[in-house]
């Protein structure tokens, strides 16, 4: 399968970031982006640690870490102040995103235009902003760090 362009995000607010973040902001550097949600059971305990010791593994002129809080369900339990106080708690401090709510749907815009299947979703996309894995559920530490290393090893466009 050829590579695609990686779709933009669409967030209401962002977090742990001076501003919001757009993927073309992040071209030159391979980009992994964990969608979850804070009641997910999977985020909690294996995406989200995951993240964490991706962003401190990795240099940020390499390798960005984002985080999107993709809720589709739960609505009231999953509020913008309650996910402060969690990103706090767990101490994550790379930027995450807050998915826009789906129009007449319960499922989130970037949720829906990368067709998730659910939370946890972990998706790659190369320093040309192409999609370049896209996987729901969790990968081990190792198969993960070989994967960004070799699109962090690719050559950087002189574009």
């Amino acid at each position: 399968m050829r590579p695609i362009q990686a779709q933009d995000w669409t967030t209401t607010e962002w977090l742990n970031s001076e501003r919001p973040l757009r993927l073309d902001d992040l071209r030159g550097r391979v980009v992994v982006l964990y969608a979850f949600q804070m009641l997910c059971p999977g985020c909690a305990s294996q995406a989200l640690p995951q993240a964490r010791r991706v962003h401190e593994t990795f240099r940020a002129d390499d390798v960005a870490v984002i985080g999107l809080h993709t809720v589709f369900e739960h609505h009231e339990g999953n509020s913008p102040a309650a996910l402060k106080a969690f990103l706090h708690e767990y101490g994550l401090a790379f930027p995450v995103g807050i998915d826009a709510p789906g129009e007449g749907s319960p499922i989130p815009r970037t949720m829906s235009a990368y067709a998730m299947q659910g939370t946890p979703t972990l998706i790659l996309i190369d320093r040309e902003g192409r999609l370049r894995r896209q996987t729901f559920g969790h990968l081990p530490d190792l198969q993960l760090g070989a994967e960004i290393m070799s699109l962090a090893q690719e050559p950087k466009s002189s574009s």
